[in-house]
């Protein structure tokens, strides 16, 4: 994939479509290209059945600092889907006015999607407890990888999204996606799907 007659700051890329481009060694998408990720998730249909299926989702590593993605997400899906939300964090006890549960064990029943905000490296033992809990999917953020847990993970049975965020691809199935990743604020006549 890499061509040794790119610039030296820059490295040739052969896509998959078989167009060619240089790009930034140092970049996001250089190292993502030289990853060598082979652990596939589910395609945009199947993400789309994940989200209509579910009606409670627990999101472990919740915040009460607005400043992150957890909050943000947390604040996104209480005020755009009809979702119950269960916030997990062992330090906090309120999160956007509803209580927040130590750990998954203690949650009030068991959530369609577990949502992670934690660690790569925390991830195999997430899988354990959505494992012990008896939930069916679990969903990584976007940002996290660890595909030796997403193998494990459904080896026992998990569906596994990871590297994706579930406030993005929510809003895009319901037409509510600018580029920057806000509510459009459009009123439109699109029937939203849920």
């Amino acid at each position: 994939m890499t061509d040794t007659t790119a610039q030296p700051d820059t490295e040739l890329v052969t896509l998959q479509n078989g167009l060619t481009c240089q790009i930034p060694a140092s970049s996001p998408l250089a190292r993502l290209l030289r990853s060598q990720r082979t652990w596939v998730g589910p395609d945009a249909k199947e993400r789309l059945a994940i989200l209509r299926r579910a009606r409670t989702i627990a999101i472990v590593g919740a915040s009460p600092n607005p400043t992150r993605s957890s909050y943000f997400v947390g604040t996104y899906l209480q005020q755009s889907s009809d979702y119950e939300l269960w916030f997990v964090n062992p330090n906090a006890s309120e999160i956007l006015g509803q209580p927040v549960y130590p750990d998954l064990r203690s949650l009030p029943g068991v959530p369609d999607v577990v949502v992670v905000f934690r660690k790569a490296s925390d991830i195999p033992s997430v899988v354990d407890e959505v494992v012990a809990i008896g939930a069916s999917t679990i969903w990584v953020q976007l940002g996290i990888w660890n595909e030796e847990a997403a193998y494990d993970a459904e080896a026992k049975g998990l569906t596994v999204v990871m590297d994706r965020c579930i406030k993005v691809e929510h809003a895009r199935f319901h037409g509510g996606l600018h580029l920057m990743g806000f509510d459009t604020g459009q009123i439109s006549s699109r029937r939203t799907l849920r």
